[in-house]
């Protein structure tokens, strides 16, 4: 019988707000993107998302394509949710996503009506949910009107079945075009997750932080590690068939060599602010106020252990983030 952390909120995670909104996340979400499917060891599983719970992770990211395989890692979520967790349900964040593909024909992906209440009612069904926290959209639908979209949602939480609304993978054109309908119906819209990383900043020249910042939401950060080159795994070189994530190309545009220099650059600096790389890459995207949660997944113990420790100094001097820009634009 699993018997909660008494000092789970003792300070070690902090907690942010999602700008003024009610929405609030620990600085580290548990995302189940990778490693939780079918083929998973549940045991495992079960150890590393009650100790992320222990240790003040009281928000777990799923979609439904996540997996491998669609539906897979929020059936093992919904199993250990309902034989651990359930008792703490008023303290979870529970959130999940549609729009990549989930099932065949036309409504098995995207953003349309249909699509997105089917997709969470399946969701709900899989998790043994009644509701989730946030409900996301997750990609624009260039096909469908951005207004059907944000009416679906809206009624989505009108329902009962999700108490905010997310979109993710929008920029900031499809942020700003879908927002003017959440204004209007007064949607409790939150949050935009969006791919960020030292390595990969796309979203800083598009400008989709400073609308989100501008109108009081907040931002969620997925792929903080860049699926690894973030970390000390690399830092002997990088592998041909080392894969990317579709969001992160660019960041192998410079060559392999001139990145692994660049890693290792970076991890000098890291180890001079007496943290891992890892550490000082997930501390690095949580020095911005917008950026309510930085979503990363472990599949043991260790790495959980690791991630956690970089909420303990997420501050930089002017000189270290001066050093981090000459490392990044050389």
């Amino acid at each position: 019988m699993y018997t909660a952390d008494e000092n789970r909120y003792d300070g070690r995670m902090p907690i942010r707000r999602a700008g003024n909104k009610g929405l609030q996340l620990p600085a580290v979400s548990f995302g189940m993107w990778h490693s939780f499917g079918d083929e998973a060891n549940y045991k495992d599983s079960e150890e590393v998302i009650l100790k992320a719970f222990d240790s003040g992770i009281f928000s777990y990211d799923l979609a439904y394509n996540y997996g491998p395989g669609s539906g897979a890692a929020e059936r093992l979520f919904g199993q250990i949710y309902q034989a651990n967790l359930k008792a703490h349900r008023d303290e979870l964040v529970i959130t999940t996503k549609a729009g990549f593909h989930m099932w065949p024909g036309p409504y098995g992906e995207m953003s349309s009506r249909k699509t997105l209440i089917n997709a969470l009612d399946n969701s709900l069904t899989r998790m043994g949910l009644d509701y989730v926290d946030i409900f996301y959209s997750h990609r624009f639908d260039p096909n469908t009107d951005p207004e059907e979209t944000a009416v679906a949602l809206d009624s989505i939480v009108r329902s009962g079945k999700a108490l905010y609304v997310g979109i993710s993978n929008y920029t900031n054109a499809q942020t700003k075009v879908i927002l003017k309908t959440f204004k209007e119906l007064h949607t409790p819209f939150v949050v935009n997750q969006l791919s960020y990383n030292m390595l990969n900043r796309g979203i800083e020249a598009d400008g989709v932080l400073d609308t989100l910042k501008d109108n009081h939401l907040g931002m969620v950060a997925y792929g903080p590690l860049a699926e690894g080159l973030l970390t000390n795994k690399y830092l002997g070189g990088i592998p041909e068939d080392f894969q990317i994530h579709w969001s992160s190309t660019e960041v192998m545009d410079q060559g392999r060599q001139k990145l692994t220099q660049k890693l290792n650059q970076l991890n000098a600096l890291a180890q001079n602010r007496n943290q891992t790389l890892a550490q000082m890459s997930l501390a690095w995207l949580l020095k911005d106020p917008v950026v309510v949660s930085v979503v990363t997944g472990a599949s043991k113990v260790s790495h959980l252990e690791d991630n956690l420790q970089a909420v303990q100094n997420i501050n930089f001097t002017p000189d270290e983030l001066a050093q981090i820009e000459s490392i990044l634009k050389a």
